[in-house]
């Protein structure tokens, strides 16, 4: 049994880490950094770009169990955050979870302007992830954390958004080698 779960929750994450490949989930590491950063920062609400079949999303949920906090979650395909939502409810954390389907773009739109996120994790359209930085600022909290993924893997598709990272005084950011990179990113 996983020592960071319970039995069902173990379970899942292990079946769909059999799948990562067909849902372009996160490696199990980034899954581990992704939940102790929430409980080291106490985040209580956290916003994920890319649902997946909710891999990450748990990691993150589990995490915020934790904290009392919540998770935005947006997904793009209808048939993935069906699967998502499945697992959620079978690991018990679909209370705390807001699942959106959509654009991702169009969905950080129209987010009320006071609704405030102090962690993000971004992993969906690499070539978008500038675009979501652009528009996720407005909501985060001062001291937020932003994760994204694929840095490494996809540096061609996201160097825009590493480009407005560095250019921005707001942002201390780091790239973390880990299988597929990620760019962790604190607002100041």
């Amino acid at each position: 049994m996983d020592i960071l779960f319970d039995e069902i929750t173990a379970k899942v994450l292990n079946d769909l880490e059999k799948t990562q490949k067909d849902f372009w989930n996160i490696p199990r590491t980034t899954g581990i950094l992704l939940n102790m950063f929430i409980k080291m920062m106490n985040a209580k609400s956290a916003l994920e770009i890319g649902t997946s079949n909710g891999y990450s999303g748990l990691w993150l949920a589990k995490a915020l169990q934790k904290t009392g906090g919540r998770l935005t979650t947006i997904e793009y395909y209808d048939k993935r955050q069906s699967i998502a939502v499945d697992n959620f409810k079978r690991c018990g954390v679909m209370e705390l979870i807001r699942p959106l389907q959509g654009s991702a773009c169009d969905i950080l739109e129209l987010l009320d302007e006071h609704e405030k996120f102090d962690f993000v994790f971004i992993d969906a359209n690499k070539r978008e992830y500038v675009k979501y930085f652009e528009l996720i600022k407005p909501h985060l909290t001062s001291k937020a954390m932003i994760v994204a993924d694929n840095i490494t893997s996809h540096a061609e598709k996201v160097q825009s958004f590493i480009d407005a990272i560095d250019a921005d005084d707001d942002f201390q950011y780091a790239i973390v080698d880990v299988p597929g990179g990620i760019l962790t990113a604190y607002k100041n």
